[in-house]
């Protein structure tokens, strides 16, 4: 008699479950709650496809079948690694030749009232919920971070229309592992605008298409300013 095989789901022992997720940084109220928030969809109608398809990918994985084209990175170039293996947290970024190229998409991200980390576009091939599921994981967004200062959370802005797909969100018990009861999922069309606390929340997008996804990444460090921005924008 044949059996499915068991879906995957994180335990103990899963990278993610180290990552600090009590500790003394400034929180956004506005992401208090459930630890994301949806913003208003943008219109980027403006914005050619150009301007993400035509820039310098790296191969680099993470969430699944992924690509990333750096729009800042810790020294200016098209890195992906972490900004703690050059000593620094992941803000006060430099824009790379990359956001040279795509200035339209750049007038919106510099508008952001914000102190930058990481800034990416993401290419993710399609992937189903099953296969998402076993890239589910938290983000290391706050090593070496000072404490006192703003936690570093991260936005998304969906650049394809993509409205089968979905970021699927769980929330973190008092182990660090997910809480099956608490997933959600946020709809990713063209000019889906969110923000998630993803070193609080797992994560990973869920990709129902025959066509990659691209959407930008955005590292950012909280602050009561960014905090009512966010909110104004809900």
């Amino acid at each position: 008699m044949s059996t499915s095989p068991a879906v995957f789901w994180p335990h103990s022992k899963h990278w993610s479950v180290e990552i600090p997720l009590t500790t003394n940084h400034y929180r956004m109220p506005v992401l208090e709650e459930k630890g994301y928030a949806i913003m208003q969809n943008l219109d980027i109608s403006h914005i050619p496809e150009e301007e993400w398809k035509n820039l310098q990918y790296m191969d680099w994985k993470s969430g699944g079948d992924t690509n990333f084209a750096p729009l800042a990175s810790c020294d200016g170039t098209n890195e992906c690694k972490g900004f703690w293996e050059n000593g620094k947290t992941d803000k006060n970024a430099i824009f790379t030749p990359n956001s040279e190229l795509c200035p339209n998409l750049m007038k919106y991200i510099k508008s952001i009232p914000a102190n930058f980390g990481r800034v990416r576009i993401i290419r993710l091939n399609p992937q189903t919920k099953d296969e998402a599921i076993k890239s589910v994981h938290r983000d290391d967004n706050n090593r070496l971070n000072p404490e006192g200062e703003g936690w570093v959370v991260r936005m998304w802005i969906e650049l394809t229309d993509n409205p089968d797909s979905y970021m699927l969100l769980y929330d973190s018990d008092e182990n660090n592992l997910p809480i099956k009861e608490s997933e959600a999922k946020v709809p990713m069309p063209k000019g889906a605008h969110f923000v998630v606390d993803s070193q609080r929340l797992w994560h990973v997008g869920v990709h129902n298409s025959d066509q990659p996804r691209y959407a930008v990444i955005i590292s950012t460090e909280s602050s009561p300013k960014l905090n009512d921005w966010i909110a104004a924008k809900m």
